[in-house]
């Protein structure tokens, strides 16, 4: 079974997926440097994703959390949504799958540590988990 297939098995029928050939798929660059958060930011933007279960990880800069689904094919729909969200957006989380356990970790490796990048994709994550109970 494709990739394809799979995925669109995974995700709700009302869901829109566009395929492009990869000739026709571009890589843009962001001219600034993504930078670590600042302490304020950690104060400010840091703390809403923290209230909301994620937590900082021991000996990095980074933040977790885990998620649990009713089975395994909830998870994988889940995972889905977030592995199409993260392709997208160029931010790709660290996680870790057992049955209806995810376990997901972001940082951001250009900058060494969490960045804005991080909490969009930890808020978007929280709303794809939402959805699916």
């Amino acid at each position: 079974m494709s990739l394809t297939r799979l995925l669109l098995r995974t995700l709700p029928s009302s869901t829109t997926l566009t395929i492009r050939p990869l000739t026709s798929v571009t890589a843009t660059m962001s001219a600034a440097k993504i930078a670590k958060l600042s302490e304020e930011e950690r104060t400010v933007d840091l703390k809403p994703v923290l209230e909301a279960g994620w937590a900082t990880t021991e000996g990095r800069d980074a933040i977790k959390k885990e998620f649990l689904f009713r089975d395994f094919n909830e998870a994988f729909g889940f995972m889905s949504r977030v592995a199409l969200r993260a392709d997208k957006v160029d931010h790709h989380p660290e996680w870790f799958n057992v049955y209806n356990r995810v376990e997901i970790t972001l940082s951001t490796h250009d900058c060494g540590g969490v960045s804005s990048r991080d909490i969009d994709l930890a808020k978007f994550i929280d709303e794809a988990a939402a959805k699916m109970k």
